[in-house]
């Protein structure tokens, strides 16, 4: 989440005014933020506020920080999908275009993820540069129904709020019990590669594999230290040797059994490779949002299948109906869960 304003930035955003009947809200970072008595219009900093915000009150969403992919638009509302692009204004790569982001008018900004001194400190920046309140709100997986039942009140959605939570507390207590049926030593040991050649991923704390350890299972990325997202070899991941690799990318474990060394990995030689769904949002991270809360049951399904006791396509079903609000049909179902668990499933 850092910011990527330029300091004459400030001059041309200033023209925005704060709303003047407001309502003082303390945000992750224990900052006061004074917000306007009605919020009509959010802009979210970057893709887990986008999600967050259109699960909650898609009527609300100002834009995208990415413009939806053609083949993610069937899986949103359809009064979202042309919602104008504004790029991210924090993350990595920020690439906020200045102009729509005048022409929206927001009544708040909101940031989801990491929460930290040095955050707060860019997000008074911003706020001091736009007039425009800015929110912070610790996306840590495991504050899920929090999250949603604190936005739920901020943006006058509190019975929506409230039901999305209800999801992530049965959600978060599912996984505990199933938890706690697996012993330490059936943890299955997980490489989770991102991009085309799957050689990017996260270290030990990153937010990115914060559900693959919420799932219980053991990042053998850890070993290469503490961190957030990092760059490794194939040759590491063979020393590693997982027993199932996780892709974010399908062009990645499709490509895996043909290469001379990722076949070597037990993970590969014993078909164990699986792509995470993406449509619309990522259920692994790409963001780690909310979006994770199927996510994790699909997880629990994948590496815990002899334990595990629930229909992921009905729960699948579900999740996309009360979250994203849409039905799936059955070709959308399947393209969802397509290379995400054994064949047999």
């Amino acid at each position: 989440m850092i910011s990527y304003f330029a300091g004459a930035v400030g001059a041309f955003l200033a023209l925005i005014p704060l709303a003047a009947e407001a309502k003082p809200f303390t945000d992750a970072a224990g900052r006061t933020v004074e917000l306007p008595d009605h919020i009509g219009k959010v802009l979210a900093a970057g893709p887990p506020a986008s999600v967050l915000i259109y699960a909650i009150a898609p009527e609300k969403l100002a834009g995208w920080v990415r413009e939806p992919k053609e083949d993610e638009k069937p899986y949103l509302i359809e009064a979202v999908r042309g919602l104008p692009t504004y790029g991210r204004l924090t993350g990595k790569g920020g690439t906020a275009n200045i102009e729509a982001v005048l022409a929206a008018k927001p009544d708040v900004i909101i940031d989801v993820g990491t929460v930290d001194a040095t955050y707060a400190s860019l997000a008074d920046k911003v706020q001091s540069q736009t007039g425009i309140p800015y929110v912070l709100i610790d996306g840590s997986f495991g504050k899920s129904a929090e999250i949603l039942r604190s936005l739920g009140v901020m943006l006058g959605a509190e019975e929506r709020g409230d039901k999305l939570a209800d999801y992530a507390d049965e959600t978060l207590k599912e996984l505990a019990a199933t938890m706690a049926a697996v012993p330490a030593d059936k943890r299955p040991r997980v490489y989770y590669g991102r991009g085309p050649d799957g050689l990017e991923t996260g270290l030990a704390g990153s937010i990115n594999l914060e559900i693959l350890e919420s799932a219980g299972a053991v990042n053998v990325a850890a070993a290469a230290g503490k961190g957030s997202l990092t760059q490794v070899s194939s040759e590491q991941v063979l020393a590693w040797n997982p027993e199932v690799i996780i892709a974010a990318s399908p062009k990645f474990a499709a490509s895996v059994a043909a290469d001379p060394v990722w076949s070597k990995v037990q993970a590969v030689g014993k078909g164990q490779v699986f792509s995470a769904p993406s449509l619309p949002f990522g259920w692994f991270d790409s963001p780690p949002g909310i979006n994770r809360l199927i996510g994790i049951r699909w997880l629990e399904a994948l590496l815990y299948g002899d334990i595990y006791q629930g229909d992921l396509k009905a729960e699948t079903r579900e999740f996309y109906k009360l979250f994203y609000q849409v039905d799936l049909d059955d070709a959308q179902l399947a393209t969802l869960l397509k290379g995400a668990l054994p064949e047999a499933e």
